[in-house]
């Protein structure tokens, strides 16, 4: 049986010439040569210790170039040589065997702060990195006191669900035909929740996704959280760990007192391809003026309680849930002047006002907004138009995927 070091190196092209090293000139001379010794360091095999030390400078120089400015403005070869830089780190330490965690979680910032590099890499050296590091199955019993051990899916008692008011709530429909849906939902701009049309999904029609399923496959992995109620409260912010780490803290275990955690708006696919193939991009999608490729998936894992304010995307959405609930508030784009948008431009698409308690004293017009709301249950899709306005609340633990597309 080949050895760790051997599988690892397996991934790595056969000669160190094919390793592209070459970047525009905003990467000074200095440090492409520091990278190309690392590399040279690497494909010897002698001196791992002097490699790791080059890549960990390769890393944090990259790191302050990449944390400089707004993201938007932070030049592509910076990214690239961050990739470089964990992707060497991560090779080296797999040398001895013993530092699988950090050797994994070193390829989750290439792939979450870096470029995708040598035909992706990263996502092929974490594979082999979890052949060697499966964690034990646990048993229902341990997964928590949150967790029945009667079900294997990520569901909770439900609260309190709110009544969906007559006359309010978001038509479904089953199955309709491209057609149909062009026309009475698509072109007109009109929201709608598909019923049947995800129900081949291995992740909806074999019930996969459950606490032990989501961390044997994601555990180790490493992802980005919001911390907060919402995003836009004061005390939000941003934190990285791994998959396992926020199972155990934030979706099993809710202490009273901590911030709400959410795994929310992350391209989860891309980074674990093991979970992609549990779901499918709608057929509908096809009726889009772009390629599939452009099409942006999104994780939203999370405990009860989670909150998206009220907020419109420059895209069409469907919101697909998996596991769980959500209550879901709707507004016609018309209906922008009486739901005060923040006055900046870093939060111009969402709304000022708290949807389900409402300061009518500052914000009057907002109890005149007309609105559809529905609870989106799981294998349903819910198709919300470009420039919708849009307030999801979780009513469990709720794992859902959004497609955004135009």
């Amino acid at each position: 049986m080949p050895t760790l070091w051997a599988e690892v190196m397996a991934v790595l092209p056969p000669k160190l010439e094919d390793i592209n090293l070459k970047f525009n000139k905003i990467v000074s001379e200095s440090l492409v040569f520091l990278l190309k010794q690392a590399a040279m360091l690497l494909y010897e095999g002698q001196d791992i210790a002097e490699c790791l030390q080059m890549s960990q400078t390769i890393i944090d120089y990259s790191w302050e170039k990449l944390n400089v400015g707004t993201w938007k403005d932070v030049d592509k070869e910076w990214r690239r040589v961050f990739s470089y830089g964990c992707l060497f780190k991560a090779v080296c330490l797999c040398k001895d065997g013993s530092a699988f965690r950090e050797a994994i979680e070193t390829c989750d910032k290439g792939l979450l702060m870096g470029m995708a590099i040598m035909d992706n890499i990263l996502i092929r050296l974490v594979k082999v990195l979890q052949n060697h590091n499966k964690p034990k199955k646990r048993s229902l019993e341990d997964v928590g006191s949150h967790q029945n051990s009667c079900q294997k899916r990520l569901q909770v008692a439900l609260p309190l669900i709110k009544e969906i008011r007559t006359g309010m709530e978001v038509p479904r429909v089953h199955c309709p035909s491209l057609e149909r849906f062009r026309a009475q939902y698509l072109i007109p701009h009109k929201p709608v929740i598909l019923q049947g049309i995800v129900d081949h999904w291995p992740a909806v029609k074999d019930s996969k996704w459950s606490v032990e399923y989501i961390r044997e496959i994601a555990g180790c992995r490493t992802v980005p959280v919001e911390l907060g109620s919402r995003y836009t409260d004061e005390a939000w912010s941003q934190t990285l760990m791994t998959v396992g780490e926020f199972i155990d803290k934030y979706i099993l275990q809710q202490e009273e007192g901590n911030p709400i955690g959410y795994l929310a708006q992350h391209q989860l696919f891309e980074q674990i391809p093991e979970l992609r193939q549990d779901i499918h991009i709608p057929d509908y999608c096809c009726l889009g003026d772009k390629d599939e490729d452009e099409i942006t998936i999104n994780a939203w894992f999370g405990p009860t309680g989670t909150v998206s304010p009220l907020h419109q995307d420059p895209q069409h959405n469907f919101l697909t849930q998996v596991v769980g609930q959500k209550y879901i508030r709707l507004y016609s784009p018309e209906e922008t002047p009486k739901l005060y948008p923040h006055p900046t431009h870093l939060l111009h698409n969402t709304s000022q006002v708290d949807v389900e308690n409402p300061d009518l004293e500052n914000y009057p017009e907002f109890e005149l907004g007309h609105f559809q709301e529905c609870i989106l249950n799981p294998g349903e899709v819910l198709f919300i138009p470009v420039k919708y306005w849009h307030y999801v609340r979780s009513l469990n633990i709720s794992f859902s995927v959004s497609f955004w597309w135009s």
